[in-house]
């Protein structure tokens, strides 16, 4: 089984390192970091870079994809070679996920039209312009397509997955090797339950963040 990773500058690193921590640990599973181009891609803070192994030409036929999120998802999101490799991959792939803003490259690549899915709570009034349906759930799945919310998100779409693939004992076996047992010190993860002048602020931002 091959998992494929989607690289880029200005990816969320635990966009895909939630996922990689996760899915990585199916039984038989190779995992490959794939980008337009090989060599370190720096997230959008600068201060970490994910290297990529793989170029897109070098990855044709994954058993998952994994489209991670971030700042730079918005310069991606033009018709191009690498929404060509979107679709190419997928009439190939078992199943095709995303965490956070990846569902929007997803989205734009027309791969999500007709389907219920999530994304980033800042970013879910992008997804019906790509005629799909949003979601605040934090996993969804619609056929083969699981997509997840914001980044730490993209950790529940692994397990989930994993015990998609390899049954529900294997997914509890990943949870607990991982101690995956969140407390977290604050009850602020969703605008919901957030103090409102801090989900107001974060509202303000997005309009720069989500348009590059």
């Amino acid at each position: 089984m091959q998992i494929a990773i989607l690289l880029y500058d200005g990816i969320t690193a635990l966009d895909a390192i939630g996922p990689y921590e996760t899915l990585s640990r199916i039984p038989g599973a190779r995992t490959v970091f794939v980008a337009e181009r090989t060599g370190e891609h720096r997230t959008g803070s600068g201060d970490l870079a994910l290297t990529a192994d793989a170029v897109l030409s070098e990855v044709t036929a994954p058993d998952v994809l994994v489209v991670p999120g971030g700042t730079g998802q918005a310069a991606l999101m033009d018709d191009g070679p690498l929404h060509d490799w979107l679709r190419a991959v997928d009439t190939r792939t078992t199943w095709t996920t995303s965490v956070c803003t990846g569902s929007l490259l997803l989205a734009a690549a027309g791969l999500l039209k007709g389907r219920r899915a999530t994304s980033h709570w800042l970013a879910l009034d992008r997804l019906p312009a790509h005629g799909v349906e949003p979601t605040g759930e934090r996993v969804v799945f619609d056929g083969k397509y699981v997509t997840a919310a914001g980044v730490s998100s993209g950790i529940d779409m692994g397990l989930a997955l994993v015990g998609r693939i390899a049954g529900d004992t294997h997914a509890q076996t990943v949870q607990l090797g991982i101690e995956y047992d969140p407390e977290p010190p604050y009850d602020a993860g969703s605008p919901e339950k957030a103090p409102a002048a801090i989900t107001a602020a974060m509202r303000e931002r997005s309009r720069f963040i989500l348009d590059g």
